[in-house]
Formats: C-alpha cells, sequence, structure tokens
C-alpha cells in the first residue's frame, strides 16, 4: 500500500491528543515533514536490544480516506472543482496530483487565475509544491471580492527582448502564427466579425501597429474599436467541395491570409469562414502577426473567438472575462526590470555560463547572409505510443518535474553520444513560454508575444548513455540531472534577455560571448480533435499541425540546430512528436538523422525505465527552502519513500 509518515508521540503526564500535535508539528514543520497522523501510546514497544520495534508499532486507519474522500470544506470543493475545469476531466479526488494528471505550469497558473476569481489565493508556484486539492485548500488565503480593474492597455508599447533580437525581422508581414479550427454549419460571416470585434476589444494587444521611432520600430495599442473587424473577415466558399479536399483549402487559405498581414498598416489578423454548407462543419482558418501572439496566446484566443460568437449567434451580447494585466504594462514591467540592480547583478552568471569555448557541431558556422529560415531543412519523428503515454505522465510524476524536462534531458543526452565530445558539456538556447509568474501580475489570460530565450550548459560527463538506451537506473540520473541543471539558471530565466537586449551597458558585455549553436523549444501539449478519419469538431484544432507559422525568407538562422517537440493528446492517447531543423550548408541529413534517432532511442529507454519500481525520486531544488544535496535527498527518500512528497 501507499507509504505515509506516522508520528507516535508518548505523553510526559500532560493529556495529549494527535490532532493537536500534528497541528502544532505542521505550524513549524515543511508540509512533507508533517505526519499524515499522529497516534498518542503509552509506552514505545522495543526489542530486545532495546530499540524501538517499529514492526510492533500500531497502523493508523486509513481505509477510506486516501484519494475517494469527498472535499470537506468549501475551499476543497472549489479546488477539486477548479482541477477539473481546467485539466479538463469530469471529477478530480482530493488527494490527486495536479501534474499526474496531466498539469503543466501554463495550466497552474490559469489554476491560480481561476481561484483569485472564486476568493482563493495562492500563486503558480504554490501548485508544484502543494499539488493536491486538498493540500492547496489548506494553504490557500481567502480573499475578500472587489471588482477587477481594466488594466491600460493602449498607447505605446516598450520592445521586447525577444522583439529586440530579431529587430526588423520581427515586423516582416510574413512572420505570423495560425491554426484551422473546425467551424460550426452556417457559422456566418457577420457572426465571426463581431466575435472577433469583441475578441479585439478584450485583447488590446490585437489592435497593434507598427511605427517608426527613433531607435527602430514600436508597437502602439490603438483605442477600442480603432480597428474594423469586418476588414478583416473573408470567406471561401466551398460548398460544393469534397469533404476530403476542406482541409487542403484551409491550408491554401491560411497561405493566402498571411500574404495580407500589414503589421505597418495595422492588420495583426485575418480570419477565413471556409463555408462549406449548411449541414456540414467547414473550417476556420485564424492567422494572427506574431508580434502579438504567442503558443500559449492560443489557448486564450480559440475559447474566447468561440464564446464571443456563440453568444452573437443567439443573439445575445458577447461578453469576456476581463483581461487582469495588458500586454503593455507586461512590456513596461520588463524594461524597468532591465536597469534594475537585482537584473544587472546576474550578468557575471550568464557570462561565466557563455565563456567557454564551443567547438563547432558543423563544417563552418553561421553566417546570416546565407544561413536564412529558406535554406533551413526539417525532419520529425513520431514517439511510439506506447512511449508517449508513460513519458507524459508517469515519469513526470514519478521525478516530480515536466515534460520539459524529459524532453530536454534525452536531447542532451542525444547531442552528447552524437557528437562524441564531453569536454564541454551541451550549450543549448532553451525557448520558454516567457510568463514567468510575477507578484501581482496575472498573465492567465493575457495574449501576446511572451516567448524568452535563455542559455543553459548541460554537463553530463557522468552519465552512462548506454545504460539510459537500455532503461537503465542511468536513465534516472540524466533526467534528475537536467532537472537541477536546468533549474539552476541566474534568477527566473527572463534576466538574460533584459540584460542582453534592453540594458546598454549588459548588452555589448554578453553579445560579445560565444553563442549556443542549439535551440530547443517545447512548444507544449495540445488536443487534437479526436479521430484523423472523421470530420473535425466545430471550433476544435484539426489537421496535422495544431499550430503552424511562418517567417519572412530572409529571417537569419538563428542557431545550427532547431530543436522542438509537441504533445498533441487524440482519442488513442498523447503523441510526441519531435522535431529538427538544421542550416542545410552546415550539417548533412545523415548526420541529422543519426541524431533525431538517438533521441528517439533515449526517450524509449527513460521510458522503460519509468516501469523499474526503483524508477523516480525527487531533487534538492525540489525543496527550496531547504539546501539539501542529492544524497541527503536521496537517504530521506530511502528512509521516508513515499512520505517524502
Amino acid at each position: 500500500g501507499e507509504r505515509r509518515l506516522i508520528g507516535y508521540v508518548v505523553p510526559d503526564g500532560h493529556a495529549v491528543d494527535g490532532s493537536s500535535v500534528r497541528t502544532y508539528l505542521a505550524e513549524s514543520l515543511p508540509d512533507y515533514m508533517v505526519p499524515a497522523a499522529v497516534l498518542v501510546l503509552d509506552e514505545l514497544p522495543v526489542t530486545r536490544n532495546g530499540k524501538v520495534d517499529r514492526a510492533a508499532l500500531p497502523a493508523p486507519d486509513f481505509a477510506g480516506k486516501v484519494t475517494e474522500r469527498a472535499p470537506r470544506t468549501e475551499a476543497e470543493r472549489v479546488m477539486c472543482a477548479l482541477f477539473a475545469e481546467v485539466l479538463g476531466l469530469e471529477r478530480v479526488g482530493v488527494e490527486d496530483g495536479f501534474f499526474e494528471l496531466g498539469g503543466d505550469s501554463i495550466m497552474s497558473m490559469q489554476l491560480a487565475a481561476r481561484a483569485r476569481r472564486a476568493h482563493l489565493l495562492f500563486r503558480a508556484q504554490d501548485v508544484f509544491e502543494y499539488e493536491t486539492p486538498a493540500k492547496i485548500a489548506a494553504m490557500a488565503r481567502l480573499v475578500a471580492p472587489s471588482a477587477p480593474a481594466r488594466d491600460a492597455g493602449v498607447g505605446d508599447v516598450p520592445w521586447t527582448p525577444v522583439m529586440r533580437a530579431l529587430g526588423e525581422h520581427a515586423v516582416h508581414p510574413h512572420f505570423a502564427q495560425w491554426t484551422i479550427l473546425g467551424a460550426p454549419a452556417g457559422l456566418g460571416r457577420d457572426v465571426l466579425t463581431a466575435g472577433w470585434n469583441a475578441v479585439m476589444n478584450t485583447h488590446d494587444v490585437l489592435r497593434s501597429v507598427v511605427v517608426r521611432g527613433e531607435t527602430g520600430p514600436e508597437l502602439l495599442v490603438r483605442a477600442r474599436g480603432a480597428v474594423d473587424a469586418g476588414v478583416l473577415v473573408t470567406r471561401a466558399n466551398a460548398t460544393y467541395a469534397s469533404a476530403d479536399s476542406l482541409d487542403g483549402i484551409a491550408r491554401e487559405a491560411a497561405r493566402g491570409a498571411v500574404e495580407r498581414l500589414d503589421p505597418v498598416a495595422g492588420v495583426m489578423a485575418q480570419l477565413v469562414w471556409v463555408d462549406a454548407g449548411p449541414g456540414r462543419t467547414g473550417r476556420l482558418v485564424l492567422v494572427v502577426h506574431h508580434l502579438v501572439v504567442d503558443g500559449v496566446s492560443w489557448r486564450i484566443l480559440v475559447p474566447d473567438l468561440r464564446l464571443a460568437c456563440e453568444a452573437v449567434a443567439a443573439g445575445r451580447e458577447p461578453v469576456l472575462d476581463p483581461v487582469a494585466t495588458s500586454f503593455r504594462r507586461w512590456a513596461g514591467h520588463l524594461a524597468e526590470q532591465a536597469t534594475g540592480v537585482s537584473r544587472a547583478g546576474e550578468t557575471e552568471d550568464w557570462a561565466k555560463l557563455l565563456s567557454r569555448p564551443e567547438p563547432p557541431i558543423g563544417a563552418t558556422a553561421l553566417e546570416s547572409a546565407r544561413d536564412t529560415a529558406e535554406a533551413m531543412r526539417h525532419r520529425s519523428w513520431t514517439v511510439p505510443v506506447r512511449h508517449a503515454v508513460t513519458l507524459v505522465g508517469r515519469t513526470p510524476a514519478l521525478f516530480h518535474c515536466g515534460v520539459h524536462e524529459v524532453l530536454l534531458s534525452t536531447l542532451a543526452g542525444a547531442v552528447t553520444r552524437w557528437r562524441e565530445d564531453r569536454s564541454t558539456g551541451v550549450l543549448v538556447d532553451v525557448e520558454g513560454h516567457g510568463r514567468e509568474s510575477v507578484e501581482g501580475l496575472d498573465l492567465s489570460r493575457t495574449v501576446g508575444w511572451f516567448t524568452r530565450t535563455h542559455p543553459l550548459r548541460l554537463e553530463l560527463g557522468g552519465v552512462d548513455l548506454d545504460d539510459v538506451l537500455a532503461g537503465g537506473p542511468a536513465a534516472g540520473v540524466l533526467l534528475k540531472a537536467v532537472k537541477e541543471q536546468a533549474r539552476a539558471v541566474p534568477g527566473d530565466g527572463l534576466g538574460y534577455g533584459l540584460l542582453r537586449h534592453l540594458n546598454p551597458e549588459t548588452g555589448p558585455v554578453l553579445a560579445a560571448l560565444p553563442s549556443p549553436q542549439i535551440g530547443f523549444n517545447y512548444l507544449g501539449r495540445f488536443s487534437a480533435s479526436g479521430d484523423p478519419e472523421l470530420p473535425p469538431v466545430p471550433w476544435q484544432m484539426t489537421g496535422d499541425t495544431a499550430i503552424g507559422g511562418s517567417v519572412g525568407p530572409d529571417l537569419p538562422a538563428q542557431h545550427v540546430l532547431e530543436a522542438g517537440a509537441v504533445v498533441v493528446d487524440t482519442a488513442d492517447g498523447p503523441t510526441i512528436t519531435v522535431m529538427l531543423s538544421w542550416a542545410d550548408r552546415i550539417l548533412g541529413d545523415a548526420a541529422v538523422e543519426r541524431l533525431g534517432r538517438a533521441w528517439l532511442d533515449l526517450l524509449g529507454g527513460l521510458a522503460a525505465h519509468t516501469a523499474d519500481p526503483t524508477a523516480g525520486g525527487h531533487t534538492s531544488s525540489d525543496f527550496p527552502l531547504l539546501d539539501l544535496g542529492q544524497d541527503e535527498v536521496d537517504a530521506l527518500e530511502a528512509e521516508l519513500g513515499d512520505d517524502l512528497s
């Protein structure tokens, strides 16, 4: 059965009950050290040698009290309901783990934001520490309801690090993201126009226009009503098209829509309703310029557009939830942080991370004029379903990490094995969602381009990669090592971009240092619309790619090699697709094929190791308030087992 920490007390003459002792311990000990129950005994049983006889200690009765008990408090009821809502499940028990049920860091932010609207206050980081509805409900603070103040999202928007990194290339009309949804039969251009108008009036940054400033391009957010949604929406007549041609028509419509974007004229979006006629699910193509959208934004935009359109179709005024923090306010926050003392103090650590010479991974170095987006080659691989189910669910739960670390650790192992040079470790630019939680700023409903990138050096010298491939204990060593190194970056990871691109003093210092030749981006987890052989479901993403993208053909390649991955939930379970893009002039197809296969093989080894009863465990970063080495964590786990969580 499940192992739990139990306390035993022998009173010294005073009346004591187990509940009050447990309450006292909870006030002074970290959560994982508080016993699940405290039993009061007349005396401790001992062996012949005078030591405590653990086998003779009575066990408390936990029957029916662990994962099946109903919520006991209003806070627990609210948290169970919110878990189910955010995770898309019918029911969640009070002892169920958020990440074991498929949650991720973005979902933890959504959970905290929705709880705030229910007047329960906690941080997204608390979800990592407390994990279950019961524990979060116990630590959350009840706050009085207050009317949300509208954030001033209109006006000049400071250029963010990710925008400055690309400069003029970020303004290219073809720099965009898009998605294709199933469209309800008879959706109607008027309904779609009114729906998108409501979305634009809720998410200010969608009303942006690029203007020319003294130092280059700038973003200006216009007032509500300043953009005519009608000119952004078109109808494609596919009434007589065959059902199997609709996806192709939609893809062609997406390519045409990208051509019509014009950020300098304020045309930041294009919507195309592919009308398949009455009674047939059509397609809805939604294209947005990358300056005002990122991968996470689609999780906000698509549900909002659906709510708005359904309200309009039913004859109601579309009312969307307010946005707590505008993108303009966030960009201003970054600009202020960039020249602050605490961020400047990170410069030396970032410089140290980059200072070691990096041997080339290909025949030559990048040249911005020759190695462009147009000259990049692409290849993808699909992880076998039996491994994907484990790697998305069981592995992160056992190792107390995210899918991000699962993918990054095996990529680092694959690069190390592929390159056959362990002397410098693996230097990689890690791209993240950039919505790092900041006190007082709720970004759960903010649309915009938040992406942040920072360098990371991963040292794998002591890892037996052959054993990882075989599914041995080294697979766990690899994942734990990369998890700790990824979490040990200076600050929260945002600082590198701020110091490199927004601070005039530290920028030149970091620019002069070597830059990573490899980039890594975990795109996140998305839902597919079910069986690909069946027509798509209205308002669900359809096609092979959840989110598509395009760039200007002359955009310089940022890295010799780009690695990416995405998880898509289908009717048959989660799938993992890993992708490699490379500069064709520098790397050969055969070399990249070897790397891709090595990545797949190491993922398979980690999945196999996860089935081992000894797999899993915590690492030092799981206990931020304690200064524990990995050997001390291992010793505690050997002593306490599952109770350490």
